[in-house]
């Protein structure tokens, strides 16, 4: 104990990026477990759309989505995400909905902002449109 309180004396600017890396792991844990989003894997994708009518929100580029996108998906950008203009989905808050993006990061944001706006099931695909794909899984290109 001895030696720890003479290293963060001699080294406090590496013992506070070292706290500063502990509290935002933990911060980190704690919002993933309280989140109303949960992350599914892409065998749950498959489970909840054949078994409960979920479907799948594609939030890629135009681009992205034409160059190839999981079947039966439904394009809808940030954007109208951000601006509450959710389309063929306003009627459809009680399904499970999960979205997609191309890594699965910006997905959670936009999964946050769906719960806050009624619906009551909504995923994060776990690695995104990349994930999918590295999981040899079929995609639609038109």
């Amino acid at each position: 104990m001895e030696q720890l309180v003479e290293f963060i004396s001699n080294h406090y600017y590496l013992a506070g990026a070292w706290a500063l890396l502990f509290l935002m792991l933990v911060m980190s844990w704690l919002s993933g477990a309280t989140s109303g989003v949960k992350m599914v894997s892409s065998h749950d994708l498959t489970m909840l759309v054949n078994r409960s009518n979920g479907h799948v929100v594609d939030t890629r580029a135009i681009a992205d989505f034409n160059k190839g996108r999981i079947t039966d998906s439904i394009h809808l950008p940030m954007d109208k995400i951000s601006s509450g203009q959710f389309g063929v989905l306003e009627n459809k808050k009680a399904d499970p909905i999960v979205i997609v993006c191309n890594t699965g990061m910006t997905a959670k944001g936009a999964a946050k902002q769906m719960s806050k706006a009624g619906f009551e099931q909504v995923s994060v695909l776990q690695g995104g449109i990349q994930g999918w794909i590295s999981a040899s899984l079929p995609i639609v290109k038109k």
